[in-house]
């Protein structure tokens, strides 16, 4: 069955499925069709279906010319309906794993997903879970409930873990030059997985077992969660010291080695950087191990955006205003430049302890034209709508390409800047990180 399913892969006559339409699982489909393999994607969202059936593309990353151009081939079909599970070689499953509210692994997509593959399994599949997650899913979770109709993973089909790593706005890293870590249940598992990704990817880099993998994806976004914190806390430190951290780190990355410079923020955004490292600790602490570097770099990052918070009411204060009544604009809602994702997004902590002192909150982003959060409701106005409006405070939460921030510290009143948006540009009014 390896040999058979190698040859198909080979010959670009297997037929691949992909679970998950969003940031992860829409590029790779695009990206197979790409490269002349007939792709089903499945998704439960029939908005994302219908938009894809229609020529769009929701996703920055991947061109709509790219959409339709696999419509026209009949290499794309996307689907809400799972039976179609039954009639792909291969299916990756690219969805969301999330934390719940205890900061415990919510594996409820992936279980769902699984069980939809383990309904129509047969015999020379490969399945390859590529979702972030703890080390052991594989094995503890995917595994057994692959395996509850009788088939055998190694032996009548194939199992592997592959680490999502993509790069929303990135226009130097895609699907085609970033390397994938591949790790199978065993070496055929491995194999077939590294043969099917080396389709769409230049370097493929095979690891022992899904243990290794999973714990791959865990360790580089923990090295920046904790990276991340460090220059959050050297920050912090730098103000009352009466030290520029901006200065301080563009001087420290001169040293040609040793070091690798990172940015402080008003927090960590996006899916993976503010939800990994947890995964890991906690997995950890099945373990008995208790991780404090990696929890307390957590601590760090998830107390940034009331830092931010302080230091608007510090600004307002200067003028002898409350928060309360005072018109703060955000500039920036997305969690990192150039992309509309707003998941996890530090913005929408501070728009969150603004609005619960008082203020009126308004803000602009030209890639996200609303946000409809629990406790944050508002759509965007332009940067010109909002300066013509009349602001008390604007505060730079993200610094998209192409926005005029200098322009709007001529123009604001007072300007609080969480980026470094206005490098080399003093004055009275403006508050840095």
């Amino acid at each position: 069955m390896a040999n058979s399913l190698l040859q198909r892969i080979s010959a670009r006559k297997v037929r691949a499925g992909v679970i998950g339409l969003g940031y992860v699982g829409l590029p790779l489909a695009v990206a197979f069709t790409r490269a002349g393999v007939s792709t089903v994607g499945f998704d439960v969202d029939t908005e994302r279906t219908a938009a894809i059936l229609r020529g769009e593309s929701y996703i920055a990353d991947v061109p709509a010319a790219h959409v339709q151009a696999a419509l026209e081939a009949g290499l794309l079909t996307v689907t809400t309906d799972f039976e179609g599970l039954a009639t792909v070689d291969t299916v990756n499953i690219c969805v969301p794993t999330p934390l719940r509210k205890t900061r415990d692994p919510d594996l409820s997509h992936v279980i769902a997903a699984v069980e939809r593959v383990a309904a129509h399994l047969r015999g020379g599949q490969l399945v390859v879970l590529e979702s972030t997650t703890y080390p052991g899913t594989i094995d503890e979770v995917v595994r057994p409930r692959l395996e509850a109709g009788g088939l055998r993973a190694g032996a009548d089909f194939f199992l592997a873990f592959s680490p999502e790593r993509v790069d929303p706005g990135s226009a130097e890293w895609t699907t085609r030059n970033i390397p994938k870590v591949v790790g199978g249940v065993d070496a055929r598992s491995t194999e077939t997985a590294a043969a099917l990704y080396r389709l769409i990817v230049d370097t493929v880099v095979p690891v022992s077992s899904p243990r290794v993998a999973e714990m791959v994806k865990l360790l580089e976004n923990t090295f920046r969660a904790v990276n991340i914190g460090l220059v959050n806390e050297l920050a912090l430190m730098c103000r009352d010291l009466g030290v520029d951290v901006w200065e301080v780190i563009d001087a420290a990355k001169t040293k040609p080695f040793g070091f690798m410079p990172f940015y402080p923020g008003p927090g960590l955004g996006g899916h993976c950087i503010p939800i990994d490292p947890f995964y890991l600790s906690w997995k950890a602490r099945q373990s008995g191990f208790e991780s404090r570097f990696i929890e307390l770099a957590g601590h760090v990052n998830a107390a940034m955006p009331r830092y931010v918070f302080e230091r608007v009411v510090e600004a307002l204060n200067s003028r002898s205003r409350a928060v309360r009544g005072s018109r703060v604009h955000l500039f920036g809602m997305a969690y990192k430049p150039n992309v509309s994702d707003v998941r996890e997004s530090p913005a929408l902590d501070v728009a969150e302890l603004l609005l619960r002192r008082g203020a009126a909150v308004t803000y602009s982003d030209p890639f996200v034209p609303a946000v409809r959060t629990r406790a944050v409701s508002m759509d965007a106005v332009t940067c010109e709508q909002a300066l013509a409006g009349g602001i008390d405070c604007a505060v730079i939460t993200t610094d998209h390409r192409g926005v005029d921030y200098r322009a709007i510290a001529r123009d604001a009143p007072l300007v609080v800047d969480t980026r470094n948006a206005l490098a080399g540009m003093d004055a009275a009014h403006i508050y840095r990180l």
